[in-house]
């Protein structure tokens, strides 16, 4: 019964509309109605800009770490690994849910990778920094957000599975989820990327700045 109350916690915690909250507190619009029509960080750093899409993806990361963290409130999980790694799967993904579907805004909200990478940063640490690694590199290569989130996701399976090699199998079991589970919600983003219309998101722009610079000074000479 206390592990039923503490996932409905756990949800309420990932409902938290934080791209909402934001965009209507200080620019006064609902951010569900432009870019891509997302309540996540991807979106936010495509219409608000980088310093807010920074600020939205680091609260909706520590909504993942403290859903998850929840157990701790239980001293039985303290010291039972297996059964510990059960229940913060269980509150990680109530936390996703939450941020998919939140409670507090209409059941409207972003695609959940920020929240689920909170959750993997919970439960594993050096795997969440080897999910980061592979992000940072793909959104520094391409600065296509959609992209590195998807990747990121298949680089988590790929590394609880073989690198790893985690033996509890629901942990297996939901490395494969979260892989599929981030492929489906970036259907559209996948659309896009293979007709060339997906957004990138305003950062590393002195360095495209810089590029373009000097193919101009090519053609000049």
């Amino acid at each position: 019964m206390k592990e039923v109350l503490l996932i409905v916690i756990a949800y309420l915690i990932g409902s938290v509309p934080t791209a909402v909250w934001v965009s209507k507190a200080f620019f006064g619009i609902d951010i569900r109605e432009y870019g891509s029509g997302n309540a996540g960080a991807t979106n936010t750093f495509r219409v608000l800009g980088p310093r807010w899409g920074t600020f939205v993806m680091a609260i909706d990361v520590i909504k993942g770490v403290i859903a998850t963290s929840l157990y701790i409130v239980l001293p039985y999980y303290m010291t039972n690994e297996w059964d510990r790694t059960n229940l913060m799967i269980g509150l990680g993904l109530a936390a996703v849910l939450g941020h998919i579907f939140p409670i507090w805004a209409d059941f409207r909200g972003g695609k959940g990778v920020a929240t689920l990478f909170g959750m993997i940063l919970a439960i594993q640490p050096l795997v969440a920094v080897c999910c980061v690694g592979v992000f940072l590199l793909v959104l520094y290569l391409t600065r296509f957000v959609s992209l590195s989130s998807i990747l990121a996701s298949v680089a988590f399976a790929v590394l609880i599975l073989f690198i790893f090699r985690a033996e509890e199998p629901l942990y297996r079991a939901f490395a494969i989820a979260v892989a599929l589970l981030v492929i489906l919600t970036h259907q559209k983003n996948i659309t896009r990327l293979l007709r060339g219309s997906e957004s990138k998101v305003p950062i590393l722009k002195y360095r495209d700045r810089r590029k373009s610079r000097r193919r101009e000074s090519k053609g000049e000479e």
